[in-house]
């Protein structure tokens, strides 16, 4: 395991990233005005349940509502209706929901209110396939864009136009009530449209354009889903239209504000602080082997940045699925990383989702060193190998450095620090 002090120091500085991503203060301050008729809540992502929670304490009137979050995501609330379903691949429950969202928003007046609250993962949460296709089709697509390694923008750009709720198109549904979308951003540049696929918030990508993001980066889409959108029906409703004239839209916590209050915590502690972004993207692996080269680069030279540093990311990287193993985008991240700074002692870094969970176990992701490569081959574990296969929860698990904060809440994004050198005595 790393130094113990170092672990506490970069545990404290996702706690912190965390803690400013908060359901309650990120809603304090963006309550809309109340309406003249009724205020209805709908909601989906990992955190939804707790931005619904949140949302009931603060709102100072009568509302009703529904929201989706994932199996053992679920908070107490006392109106609004709590569902569950899959992540990262959509079930029938997802149908369900997606359906019972539609249900909230029909029948609405202009006098009515839409609070949508939109946090990362509902994109899976709410599986709603259009005339010919089926749940089995958009779990087809879900497991080749998961396997594909394209960013989350080109994924999200094709589901859109392969569903009936996502791409603006439940904020539709809700016409004439006014929507307003409050959104917990988890997607790199924090464009709301992107975050779970914008079910109340459209898009501008043409199918032209997803065309051609599919053929650029090779794609393998099923058959029926390559048929559904070369056919060219059933497209989402464009910003412009009239229907969305009313409607507002505010990102109320993002990876940005994250950093920021992490790399304030790390200057009180007497640590520097520099962020790097927080819209890193590319394949894990390989972002691993980026960062690895600046930490070098600061601990045999002082440059760019002097010892002591905490250096922080964010963004949402990708795998390329190569083998069968166990593991998630920071997992796989943090494993090349740690053979990058294979026996330099003065390195230590935590790389974790924000929302509790990397990947399909229950871990948010882990903590590695420069001794780290050295501990796995301790253990008759080859770094490289089980990057090769994908299974870097295997490794980290093997000598006790996964990340287990257990679900937080809410979700920002993925969260990466790096701390080159001793911290203060």
């Amino acid at each position: 395991m790393i130094d113990p002090r170092k672990r506490d120091f970069l545990t404290g500085l996702f706690e912190t990233a965390v803690a400013r991503a908060d359901p309650r203060r990120a809603l304090r301050d963006a309550l809309p005005p109340k309406p003249k008729g009724k205020t209805v809540v709908i909601g989906a992502g990992k955190g939804a349940a707790q931005l619904a929670a949140a949302f009931e304490d603060l709102w100072d009137g009568p509302l009703t509502g529904t929201v989706v979050t994932r199996y053992g995501y679920a908070a107490p609330c006392r109106t609004i209706k709590v569902l569950e379903a899959s992540h990262p691949v959509p079930d029938s429950a997802g149908l369900a929901a997606s359906e019972a969202l539609f249900d909230a928003v029909s029948g609405l007046s202009e006098n009515d209110l839409v609070v949508a609250l939109i946090c990362g993962g509902g994109s899976a949460l709410l599986p709603a396939p259009p005339d010919g296709l089926s749940l089995a089709d958009e779990q087809d697509l879900n497991q080749a864009l998961l396997a594909s390694g394209a960013p989350i923008g080109v994924m999200n750009a094709i589901r859109k136009h392969a569903s009936r709720i996502k791409g603006g198109r439940l904020a539709a549904a809700a016409a004439p009530a006014k929507v307003v979308s409050l959104v917990v951003s988890d997607v790199p540049g924090d464009e709301a449209c992107q975050v779970a696929s914008g079910p109340t918030i459209p898009d501008r990508v043409t199918l032209p354009e997803v065309l051609a993001m599919v053929s650029a980066r090779n794609i393998a889409l099923p058959e029926k889903i390559q048929a559904h959108l070369a056919a060219g029906k059933d497209l989402p409703p464009r910003p412009d239209d009239p229907v969305f004239a009313s409607n507002e839209v505010r990102v109320i916590a993002s990876a940005r504000l994250s950093l920021e209050a992490a790399a304030e915590m790390a200057r009180r502690a007497g640590v520097d602080a520099v962020i790097l972004s927080d819209a890193v993207e590319g394949e894990a692996r390989d972002v691993g082997l980026v960062h690895a080269a600046i930490a070098r680069e600061v601990a045999s030279r002082d440059r760019p940045f002097t010892k002591p540093v905490v250096i922080l990311s964010g963004g949402e990287t990708t795998v390329t699925l190569r083998g069968k193993g166990k593991g998630g985008r920071n997992t796989e991240f943090l494993l090349s990383f740690a053979a990058a700074i294979d026996g330099i002692d003065d390195i230590a870094a935590v790389a974790a989702d924000t929302d509790g969970i990397d990947g399909s176990e229950d871990n948010a992701g882990a903590f590695a060193d420069g001794g780290t490569a050295q501990r796995l081959r301790a253990e008759g574990l080859d770094p490289l190998a089980h990057l090769g296969s994908n299974d870097a929860w295997t490794a980290f698990n093997a000598i006790g450095d996964l990340f287990v904060p257990g679900p937080t809440g809410t979700n920002v994004n993925d969260f990466r620090a790096i701390l080159i050198g001793n911290l203060p005595d």
